[in-house]
């Protein structure tokens, strides 16, 4: 955090573990993998090998109505983030959330769970987190209230 994702390199990480920089390749085998594990620990809470989409916190929010959803913008138990998980099931987790989303009052008509999972995919990946927060110097906070707006004007009618 202190440097920054992009001028951080996996030599600085094993500096900072106190292992060889062999290490850090054996465990995680490039760059992104440590940030993907240290978003996943940071989001589930802990390192359990749970899905996302079987965790109490992510059914909790699939049963809130619009109002419930909109005011808890965090989305595991320490908030403040999105649902990032593993690559290749982030859009598992995401049509999920838009299959649940869309079937309640207030969904705009005419919207499809699969435009919605494809909004919730992109908006919410690590990758655009990173663009505003790391290279355009957001606050996380800046980020979050841009993403929960974007959402709602494009998933969700006015109040």
């Amino acid at each position: 955090m202190r440097d920054g994702y992009g001028t951080t390199n996996l030599q600085d990480i094993a500096n900072k573990a106190g292992v060889a920089v062999q290490t850090i390749y054996f465990v995680f085998g490039n760059k992104r993998s440590p940030l993907k594990e240290l978003v996943d620990v940071t989001i589930a809470g802990d390192d359990e090998p749970v899905a996302t989409m079987d965790r109490p916190w992510f059914h909790a929010a699939m049963a809130a109505d619009h109002e419930g959803a909109e005011h808890g913008r965090g989305d595991g138990p320490r908030g403040g983030g999105a649902l990032v998980v593993r690559h290749r099931s982030r859009y598992t987790v995401q049509r999920a959330a838009a299959d649940a989303l869309m079937a309640k009052p207030g969904a705009w008509a005419g919207v499809s769970a699969e435009f919605a999972a494809d909004v919730l995919y992109t908006l919410l990946s690590p990758e655009v987190y990173l663009q505003f927060v790391e290279e355009r110097g957001w606050r996380p906070e800046q980020w979050e209230e841009w993403v929960h707006g974007t959402l709602a004007a494009q998933l969700l009618q006015p109040e």
